[in-house]
């Protein structure tokens, strides 16, 4: 019996730290995500470029005038551009944290939004985040997004 216990007791530590290292990995995730989003609010193309990799790839999903969908490419530098000629506040995103993944050095991200310029909604949708875990932390490799303009905007 003695035994038993003992051995519930190392499996229940084992649980816990392996949840607490799950916990601080998407804590981390979380960072890199929301240091994009306040680079974006403070115009601050330090802060912004800090969130992604060398190579970033920006999508957004679109639908044209025939209402058929397809995939705008985004050049990132054009991003970083449009960023750096704002104001601060003026490019305002909030997002929430939907499911996290991770997976060693790769983590997904699946976060709904809503979109405000210049203080008035703009858009809303959802952004779909790959990062990858490089020596100086988690970086945005692949975003992906979706807008729309019927949400609730609360």
């Amino acid at each position: 019996m003695k035994r038993f216990a003992t051995l519930l007791t190392v499996a229940v530590a084992i649980a816990c730290t392996t949840q607490a290292q799950t916990t601080t990995e998407e804590d981390s995730v979380k960072a890199t995500v929301n240091r994009l989003f306040e680079g974006m609010k403070n115009a601050d193309t330090t802060v912004l470029k800090s969130a992604f990799t060398d190579s970033p790839i920006l999508q957004t999903i679109a639908t044209n005038k025939k209402k058929q969908v397809y995939i705008k490419m985004d050049k990132f530098g054009d991003f970083v551009k449009f960023i750096g000629d704002q104001k601060p506040g003026q490019a305002d995103e909030r997002i929430e944290f939907g499911a996290i993944r991770i997976d060693g050095p790769l983590a997904m991200v699946w976060a709904p939004y809503q979109f405000y310029y210049k203080g008035k909604f703009h858009h809303c949708g959802v952004n779909s985040f790959q990062l990858v875990k490089l020596d100086d932390g988690w970086k945005i490799q692949y975003l992906i997004d979706t807008r729309r303009k019927d949400c609730d905007t609360k």
